[in-house]
């Protein structure tokens, strides 16, 4: 997935560049850990006055996109600061600050509270700019709600207010805030349209940063529709601006974007280069650039401290890896990724709930070992006690260690167990013979990828302990289908459920079995929303075929996990898809047309794929 291009906002009221819950799918230029530390040693020197209300709204903005949990404490510090010394344009912009914290850690209505507590501060004052960028923020916050044409609605507000004082540099931005409500709208010709207006009134301001926000922005819309030489257009155009400016976040991006494009337009079997066309036509060229920009994109993103963009652009060196067949490199960058995505936080909205269920899971988990351990001292102490009856009675001795190896058979039993939980039994043998388990390639599988549909909202309704509850029915339904047709689970992410057929051991019928427990569990989501209402989700179900690496990764808390095209495929066609429905790839339909009913949906945009057959399955097996 590319990433997408982030607007400059000023903080309100502080003149420090920072980015804003207004500005998401914008780009700021960043100040960094460093730059905030220093900034947090200088408060203790500072007396309760505006200065220090000032470096502590720097503070908490500039945590936001590290750590927004770190931001909501020194925004709550400002908050209670400009209230002791009553100065309400700062509570103002403590409520801003407040706002974009929450609206980073998908705590939408909390951000919805101190956006509209801001906007009334504005409002009542006639600070009329600010009130129209606190407008911008709670449009931006509707979009990641997911309610979009609320968000329109919002800018529109703010555009026409922008025009009505003649405020260019606000207009600019939600010119640029609305062409993102289209793109995600997939209405590609007014996102260019936009865009193109936010880019012309930029330049005119000779605002270059903000021109290369809408340079970005307008690549990305050519890259989503497979026009990948024009998308290079434009992204070496945004680069320019950005190594001139020294943005180094800026470079990263940009780097990382044309990488993924150069594996795009390999993946093109049908394009056709022009005079001057920076992408070549040979295929192995093409991968030999998106490898060397990929991995000029990661070191840089390590320098600038972007983790979230370092997650996204190994991952893509990954695959260009394996598209070379480099399954060595491969290997070694997915691992870079895997030990890159466990430090940050979930940046896909699901932050909260990830935390909870890993907090059950290893809850379990803790309270087991526990218990386990608290017999493992108890038959400590009767093997001790055996010991020394060994100088009394010889017979008792015999008896103690015959019982003392049942014990340790048990226990290794135990461990065994634990073990197949993991890891498939093949793998489970290999790595106990060598200690190790080599990364495999496997070429006839059949990738799964389930996602609950607007979960996030669902799961506002519902209390921390039922939303765990029922995410825990729903994928125990999960894993007894899946069991049921050979499948093996890999693991769920969030709200989002992986498994895949036909690894460790081949299985011909890979895909049949993937597409029948699609309808198993799709049955088995309607018969429970129907039971349940909204207490529980509906869901959305995507299958491609294809090959993967897999393979052991990590040392502590290790996994069995895959990654390749096949994956990124799957979850595609995953994301293309609609509640209560089945969206297989054109490969995945070659190998059960003859099985099942499927629908054709014609050719559609999918995101890194450009244009692809997509079908619908019917929960009806086709007639013989």
């Amino acid at each position: 997935m590319k990433q997408r291009f982030r607007s400059i906002v000023f903080c309100v009221g502080t003149g420090i560049v920072i980015l804003l819950v207004a500005c998401n799918n914008c780009y700021a230029q960043k100040t960094g850990q460093a730059r905030i530390d220093s900034l947090v040693k200088q408060l203790g020197n500072l007396k309760e006055d505006s200065n220090k209300a000032n470096l502590l709204d720097a503070v908490s903005c500039g945590y936001w996109y590290i750590d927004p949990d770190m931001g909501l404490e020194y925004g709550q510090q400002e908050l209670a600061l400009a209230r002791k010394i009553n100065l309400e344009n700062v509570i103002a912009r403590a409520y801003s600050a407040l706002s974009g914290n929450y609206e980073n850690k998908a705590d939408y209505t909390s951000a919805l509270k101190y956006a509209h507590d801001a906007l009334g501060y504005y409002e009542k004052s006639g600070d009329r700019k600010k009130e129209i960028v606190q407008l911008c923020n709670i449009g931006v916050i509707f979009r990641n709600k997911g309610d979009r044409a609320e968000a329109l609605r919002i800018d529109s507000i703010a555009l026409k207010k922008s025009e009505a004082i003649n405020d260019t540099s606000s207009k600019a931005l939600i010119l640029g805030n609305i062409g993102n409500i289209y793109n995600k709208e997939k209405n590609y010709a007014k996102a260019l349209q936009y865009f193109s207006d936010a880019l012309a009134l930029n330049e005119s301001l000779q605002n270059e940063e903000q021109a290369a926000v809408n340079l970005g922005n307008i690549a990305n819309v050519y890259a989503d529709q497979g026009y990948s030489s024009r998308a290079m257009e434009y992204y070496f155009r945004a680069l320019k601006i950005y190594e001139k400016s020294g943005n180094k976040a800026g470079v990263a991006l940009n780097l990382g974007n044309i990488g993924e494009t150069y594996i795009d337009a390999a993946k093109d079997t049908v394009r056709h280069t022009a005079p001057g066309d920076v992408i070549p036509a040979v295929r192995s060229q093409c991968l030999a650039l998106a490898v060397e920009n990929l991995k000029r994109s990661v070191d840089i993103c390590a320098q600038a401290g972007r983790l979230d963009y370092m997650v996204e652009y190994c991952s893509a060196l990954a695959d260009a890896y394996m598209l070379q067949g480099d399954y060595k490199n491969a290997f070694s960058s997915y691992k870079q990724f895997i030990a890159t995505r466990d430090t940050v936080d979930n940046l896909e909205k699901h932050k909260e709930f990830t935390r909870l269920q890993m907090n059950y899971e290893y809850g379990k988990r803790e309270d087991e070992m526990k218990y386990q351990k608290k017999r493992s001292d108890e038959r400590y102490t009767i093997g001790i006690a055996a010991l020394l009856l060994f100088s009394v009675v010889v017979y008792r001795n015999l008896r103690s260690q015959k019982k003392l190896t049942g014990l340790i058979i048990k226990e290794k039993q135990q461990s065994e167990d634990l073990l197949l939980n993991i890891l498939p039994a093949e793998v489970a043998d290999e790595l106990k013979a060598k200690g190790t388990s080599d990364a495999k390639l496997f070429d006839n599988v059949t990738v799964l990828f389930t996602d609950f549909v607007n979960f996030t909202y669902a799961s506002e309704k519902m209390t921390p302990q039922a939303l765990i509850h029922e995410l825990h029915n729903c994928f125990k339904a999960f894993d007894e289908i899946t069991q049921k047709y050979s499948i093996e689970k890999i693991k769920t992410i969030g709200d989002a459920y992986l498994a895949v057929c036909g690894l460790p051991l081949p299985d011909i019928d890979h895909a049949y079995n993937v597409v029948m427990a699609g309808i198993e569990i799709t049955e088995f989501m309607k018969a429970r929303q129907s039971q349940l209402g909204d207490k529980t989700f509906t869901i959305r179900i995507g299958i491609h075929s294809g090959n993967v690496v897999a393979g052991i990764v990590g040392v502590k808390k290790f996994a069995y996990d895959i990654w390749g095209d096949a994956v990124n495929t799957a979850a595609r066609m995953e994301q293309n898809s609609e509640s209560g429905m089945i969206n297989i790839s054109e490969t995945t339909y070659e190998l059960v047309k003859d099985k099942f009913n499927c629908k054709y949906r014609g050719e559609i945009a999918a995101k890194n794929k450009g244009m692809m057959k997509m079908y619908y399955v019917s929960p009806a097996v086709a007639s013989a």
